[in-house]
């Protein structure tokens, strides 16, 4: 299994002090973030894409290319890339970029986006959701495969008629699809055999197995069961005290998570909400190394899924517990996950409790 880190980059006012983050501050934490990640022995890290004041990231290659000249091994990728509301000959163009300068280490997190600004923001209508995102990814992945690209054109972009697009990456750029939970959108994935990355904020993760399932069942029926790859994406922390964690953690996600309610109309974001996710069977991956450890292993019972994503700096954490969070991720909850896996093949249940 890989693991890797994603962050959101946010700017939002530390719970704790009551000081604002500064983009300055927070991209200059990020990129130590990153760097520690990949000295600890982290596999990939991912920075989303926001247009938004409490987000730090509207460029997320920009950021990437920056993080590639301190890092040698680190495989790097957006978290997510909103196709929908994008270019997809300047996405192409940016992260083989990126992917000239790290020797190969670029990765592409596509998705349609949680957030809506970028539509307006682009001259887009939001009532085009889902046919702008079939209609990019469809030459995003022409000219990924094609040097000099015709496309026919859609009902949202220009043809393309045998022209070259350039630099090239000098290998495919790996483009996973990014979803929430739309059956569709993973059937989709599945269908074009591309992998899939998962989020899983909230509930019980056993109800996204099926899902999951489903996936792979639509790789296999397409042809693509050898390429179908599933990474799972999740909040969490992990310090040396399981009661730190659980309380470093706990003021940023309730501000955080309570903001974004507020905005969609959901209800605020309370300690018994918090302490359900925190759960054995919750959707939370916060605790000390064998806690998490534990949990990570429990997932990997429901999906057998390829690559663990950790969103640990949901709002603005202290610095020094975030390196500290990082640093014992990668040297000792991933060493130890991949020795149990290691030892014997766990087979997905769809349940976490089930054992194999």
């Amino acid at each position: 299994m890989e693991f890797g880190i994603y962050t959101f980059a946010e700017t939002s006012v530390d719970p704790l002090t009551g000081a604002p983050v500064t983009p300055a501050q927070r991209l200059a934490d990020l990129l130590d973030e990153i760097e520690l990640a990949d000295r600890v022995g982290l596999d990939v890290y991912g920075v989303g894409e926001h247009h938004r004041a409490d987000f730090a990231v509207s460029a997320p290659a920009v950021v990437l290319a920056a993080a590639a000249a301190r890092t040698s091994r680190i495989r790097l990728t957006s978290a997510v890339t909103v196709l929908s509301s994008d270019d997809p000959v300047r996405v192409y163009q940016q992260f083989a970029t990126l992917d000239l300068i790290s020797r190969g280490r670029a990765e592409v997190m596509a998705g349609r986006g949680s957030f809506v600004e970028s539509f307006p923001l682009f001259g887009y209508d939001l009532a085009d959701y889902d046919s702008l995102f079939a209609e990019k990814l469809e030459l995003l992945l022409a000219i990924n495969a094609h040097e000099r690209v015709s496309w026919p054109g859609g009902g949202h972009r220009p043809a393309i008629d045998g022209l070259g697009v350039h630099p090239r990456a000098e290998r495919e750029l790996p483009i996973w699809i990014a979803v929430g939970g739309t059956p569709q959108s993973l059937v989709r994935a599945g269908a074009l055999g591309l992998p899939l990355a998962l989020a899983i904020i909230g509930g019980q993760p056993e109800r996204f197995g099926p899902l999951v399932a489903l996936y792979r069942q639509a790789a296999a029926r397409a042809g693509h069961a050898d390429r179908a790859r599933v990474g799972i994406n999740v909040h969490g922390f992990v310090a040396d005290d399981a009661r730190d964690a659980v309380e470093t953690f706990w003021p940023s996600y309730r501000a955080v998570m309570s903001r974004i309610g507020r905005e969609r109309g959901w209800p605020g974001v309370g300690r018994d909400h918090y302490e359900a996710g925190l759960a054995p069977d919750g959707h939370l991956v916060v605790g000390d190394p064998d806690q998490v450890v534990e949990k990570i292993l429990a997932l990997h019972r429901i999906f057998g899924h390829d690559r663990f994503m950790l969103q640990m700096t949901v709002g603005s954490l202290p610095q020094d517990k975030v390196l500290r969070a990082v640093e014992l991720y990668g040297t000792v909850v991933a060493p130890r996950v991949r020795a149990a896996l290691g030892r014997e093949k766990i087979v997905p249940t769809g349940r976490m409790d089930s054992k194999s």
